[in-house]
């Protein structure tokens, strides 16, 4: 018998599908300050994207989303995190965390795609979303200017993290 007399709370992970959607596009209405287009709504449920968009469930309870989009140039592919956020009274419970980690592992062990980086933007003014992926191992490579154009501020930080050298992260 456990020493603890309270059970660990679920995590888990559901690949989106159209059932589900509905329930991604209200998340994703109450998370974030922007709406989303139907194209974003379509290319979350891709087959290509099904590892890298999830949504987080806290005891069978849906109360967060990670969706990304794989992205080739010059035959390198890159993760382009586009979303990720969890529900206030849910948040500190390390649920982040597992997203992020969840989405960084499905793409470093997926030999078929080789994917070299994940990266993001992060809004200059939200220094503890910026302080999140650092501590994720994602460094800032630049600033880009203008990249929000409905929320003020408008420019955005980028944030980059290698999975090619997974050994050196750990």
């Amino acid at each position: 018998m456990s020493t603890t007399s309270r059970s660990q709370p679920r995590v888990s992970f559901a690949s989106l599908t159209p059932n589900n959607l509905g329930t991604v596009r209200k998340l994703n209405s109450v998370l974030f300050p922007i709406k989303y287009s139907e194209k974003f709504y379509q290319d979350v449920l891709l087959p290509q994207a099904e590892d890298f968009c999830k949504l987080v469930y806290f005891n069978d309870v849906p109360v967060g989303t990670i969706c990304c989009r794989l992205e080739t140039v010059d035959n390198k592919t890159r993760l382009y995190l586009m979303t990720m956020g969890v529900l206030a009274p849910y948040r500190s419970r390390g649920l982040g965390s597992k997203s992020l980690e969840h989405v960084i592992a499905a793409a470093a062990n997926n030999p078929k795609l080789k994917i070299e980086s994940m990266y993001l933007h992060v809004q200059v003014s939200n220094a503890s979303a910026k302080s999140f992926y650092e501590r994720h191992g994602f460094k800032e490579v630049a600033v880009q200017q203008d990249y929000y154009k409905k929320l003020i501020p408008h420019d955005a930080w980028i944030l980059e993290r290698s999975l090619t050298d997974q050994q050196a992260d750990k």
